[in-house]
């Protein structure tokens, strides 16, 4: 009994599932009655320690519980219980082999073939399969496709019964996790591999982030290595220079100081020499002197006298010459003092640092000016000791031939420096030399720095807005072209508004359409900016959003109207000697006496008013830029307008277009005349404000955009009122 009960575990076998099977594949277990290995292992152990009857009749038992399970799950048996009759009247399904065959099999969802032996429920209606090619089925994988099975690939039975022990850190036997490893906690051995694959990927991924730091580390040092044998190469040769200036230096003051000790020498020798030669001479004439005289003493008397007159004359003579006793020069040598501070200066020299090299002047890094000033950087080989640099710099200028730009100079320690007292938007010439106690390094190569620009100047009466939109123009504030500038945009603080600055940035032109939000009030300042950096901002403008705003065109303005100080009130007053008409074709209307305002060039329902005088001879409308300015409003196709006149108390409407009107009667004179131009239905529409009354509405053909239009054709004035909310009653239309 014993032996069977080994024999059955040993013919225990696990059929891997497919971990990637699609999502309908049909699983084998629920969820619900799946065990952990360590329980099923440590159940067959306690098993396996009960007598041999009890064991052999407990692991049958076990294996028909579960089949039990399948076959309620997916409707293998009848209506009764497991082992009683099946639906039609054949005895159930009873035999379980020791081993189970793997066989082929069709696809389940086809249902059994006539005749074939089986247990009901299975597939479609009609006799089931048995309950072994079931088993057979919930451990392999069909395929819809072809009648074939697929049969796994089966796993080394070693390696199918061994488990990853996380605390141990080492594959264990599934058997072994009941005793020693029983507290330990165990993995399935694919997951441990998985995970170990993982961290070694980790790894793999530090390692070569290692080694890529290691290869640049080995790339600076390279360079540090040869920027060091350069160094020390340079210094052997500034120490071979010195030593052989020494040699020479020394070898040239000692032929210097031989031959003045032998022309010395030369100069006493001769001295004594002529005078030991004239004491020879003086003392053989004495020796001469003293024979004769003694060869008189023995002469006769007379003859005695007559050579004694002679040689007392001739020893007056010999006694009354002069003779030098006195030794021409002294026989003492003379201290040569050796002026060896040259020599000692180059001995010196040799402990000195050596020049330093030129240093490298870097770029120009983004953002490192202002209006008035730069920030230079520049670098130097690391070994070089300097006291400190020489910065130098000038304007670079267009100047006339043979005349330069001054140059200007700093002293700094750092290697760097802030230049101040510039002019904005200007390129400047930089090179720098380093300086220690051997003397100053060659001039580095120069490179261009430039100033920030000046602050734009917005334009802030030419201001175009309307409730999605706003047009802002302004002036450069600078003479040199900038690279592009940057509209900042900060919506005024409200309890729905956060105050939060957004920018336009890579404007190339001086104007800038941005889009606003509806009904609010918006803070707009300009920055310029080129390669130094980005400019202060500009004074700020506030912008709203409240209807439609425009300026009124100075350009297009007939000489004989002015525009008032506000800009938006239209004067034509009484002249005695009327000014001269401007010629035709220029932009400023020539026979009509009319003003163009400038509206914002965006779609959409733009409205405005404008406040007249009931006696007044006016004209309103809208016309297209490039109206003929030699006629009058409303004569052409380029432009539509309601024009007033005032004759014998009667006031004359019409509504003009290409010369035509339609026949309209208005009873109340309009003194605040609202004006509605809808793109979107290509309509302009005319009210009298004050008694909410339509007038009359154009069909317009807009191509392109309009703009507003008002002629005054006798003195009178027009005041237009524009950023105003829109009316309920012209919402309407």
């Amino acid at each position: 009994m014993d032996g069977k009960a080994a024999g059955a575990s040993s013919d225990f076998h696990f059929y891997p599932m497919d971990l990637y099977d699609p999502e309908d594949r049909l699983h084998p277990f629920p969820e619900g009655a799946t065990r952990t290995g360590r329980e099923v292992y440590a159940e067959m152990a306690e098993g396996a320690g009960e007598p041999g009857g009890a064991a052999l009749g407990k692991a049958p038992r076990a294996l028909e519980e579960e089949v039990d399970e399948l076959v309620h799950l997916y409707a293998l048996g009848g209506a009764g219980e497991w082992g009683s009759e099946l639906a039609d009247g054949s005895a159930p399904c009873t035999e379980v082999p020791e081993q189970l065959p793997l066989g082929a099999q069709r696809d389940w969802r086809r249902g059994p073939e006539a005749g074939e032996r089986g247990c009901t429920g299975w597939g479609t209606a009609g006799p089931g399969r048995d309950l072994p090619e079931a088993y057979r089925y919930v451990h392999g994988r069909a395929s819809e496709e072809y009648e074939c099975y697929v049969i796994p690939e089966e796993e080394d039975e070693d390696e199918a019964t061994l488990v990853f022990c996380v605390t141990c850190k080492a594959p264990v036997r599934a058997l072994e996790v009941s005793d020693e490893h029983r507290e330990h906690e165990v993995t399935a051995l694919d997951k441990a591999l998985e995970s170990a694959k993982d961290e070694i990927h980790k790894n793999m991924f530090k390692l070569e982030k290692q080694i890529l730091e290691m290869e640049n580390f080995a790339n600076h040092l390279e360079e540090v290595f040869i920027t060091v044998e350069e160094n020390f190469g340079r210094q052997e040769q500034n120490f071979e220079s010195h030593y052989n200036e020494i040699l020479e230096t020394l070898a040239q003051k000692y032929e210097e100081k031989i031959q003045a000790l032998g022309e010395k020498k030369k100069a006493k020798l001769e001295a004594l020499y002529g005078q030991l030669v004239s004491c020879g001479e003086n003392l053989d004439t004495c020796k001469e002197l003293m024979e004769t005289i003694e060869e008189m003493c023995h002469e006769e008397k007379v003859d005695f006298i007559k050579d004694a007159v002679a040689m007392a004359d001739r020893l007056g003579k010999f006694l009354n010459t002069d003779t030098d006793v006195e030794i021409a020069t002294q026989p003492d040598f003379e201290d040569q003092t050796l002026d060896f501070s040259d020599v000692e200066q180059l001995m010196c020299s040799l402990h000195a640092l050596p020049a330093p090299s030129a240093p490298v002047i870097n770029s120009q890094a983004p953002n490192s000016a202002t209006g008035s000033s730069v920030r230079v950087c520049w670098s130097l080989y690391s070994d070089d000791t300097v006291e400190s640099y020489q910065l130098s710099y000038r304007p670079v200028r267009d100047s006339a031939p043979g005349k330069d730009q001054a140059v200007s100079t700093m002293t700094v320690k750092e290697t760097y420096c802030s230049v101040t007292n510039l002019v904005p938007n200007t390129q400047y010439e930089f090179w720098v030399t380093a300086q220690n106690r051997a003397g100053s390094s060659p001039t580095s190569e120069r490179a261009v720095y430039m100033t920030a620009p000046s602050p734009p100047i917005i334009k802030s009466k030419e201001i175009q807005s309307c409730e999605e939109a706003a047009l802002i123009c302004w002036e450069s504030g600078n003479l040199n072209p900038v690279d592009s500038y940057t509209v900042e945009l900060t919506q005024v603080e409200t309890p729905e508004a956060s105050g939060v600055t957004e920018s336009v940035v890579g404007i190339p032109a001086c104007e800038s359409l941005v889009q606003l939000q509806r009904r609010q009030s918006y803070t707009i300042s300009v920055r310029a900016l080129n390669v130094g950096g980005p400019s202060a901002r500009s004074d700020p403008v506030t912008v709203h959003t409240t209807g439609s705003r425009f300026p009124l065109n100075q350009h297009t303005c007939h000489p004989w109207l002015t525009v008032a100080d506000d800009g938006f009130t239209v004067v034509r007053s009484e002249r005695k000697t009327p000014l001269k008409e401007p010629l035709p074709g220029n932009t400023q209307f020539s026979r009509c006496v009319a003003v163009m305002g400038n509206l914002i060039p965006v779609r959409g329902r733009h409205y405005w008013e404008v406040e007249v005088d009931e006696r007044a001879d006016y004209t309103v409308g809208v016309a297209f830029d490039n109206v003929p300015k030699e006629e009058d409003l409303g004569a052409n196709r380029l432009s539509w307008c309601m024009r007033h006149r005032f004759a014998s108390s009667r006031h004359e409407y019409e509504f003009l277009h290409n010369k035509t009107t339609p026949d309209i009667r208005i009873t109340v004179s309009p003194r605040k005349i609202g004006i509605l131009l809808d793109y979107e239905n290509s309509k302009l529409s005319f009210f009298n404000v004050d008694i909410s009354q339509h007038l009359y509405t154009f069909s317009c053909q807009l191509h392109g955009f309009v703009h507003p239009c008002f002629s005054l054709e006798k003195p009178g004035r027009l005041r237009i009122r524009n950023g105003i909310v829109m009316p309920t009653h012209v919402t309407f239309y």
